[in-house]
């Protein structure tokens, strides 16, 4: 099974930019001129669309092994994040919102 994830974008550049910013790194894939995409683990990716009409309506979440790892990367490439919501299971997430409104989480589930 793959999971190939879209996240629809205003203007492709602008969004492009916030992506690379965000994964800290440039797309694995350049599908065509209007589309970039990253491949975060295995089979699983996420891309970003240029698509005003659906642009704002995505919502991902990404699970991670070490968050605070994580989340100090992101501010130091610019991008802060709100508070850490916790959960009685252990689980914790945070998340951020690209320029387009676009839902971006990011979370840690306790180890087993």
């Amino acid at each position: 099974m793959i999971v190939f994830a879209g996240v629809p974008v205003t203007e492709y550049e602008p969004g492009r930019s916030w992506y690379e910013a965000f994964f800290g790194r440039p797309p694995d894939l350049l599908p065509n001129d209007n589309e970039a995409a990253w491949r975060l683990a295995g089979d699983g990716w996420v891309y970003v669309v240029g698509d005003a009409v659906r642009a704002g309506s995505g919502l991902v979440t990404i699970l991670v092994e070490d968050l605070d790892e994580r989340l100090a990367a992101l501010a130091s490439r610019g991008i802060a994040s709100d508070d850490v919501e916790s959960y009685a299971n252990g689980v914790r997430k945070v998340t951020f919102a690209d320029p387009d409104g676009n839902a971006i989480a990011i979370g840690q589930v306790p180890a087993s």
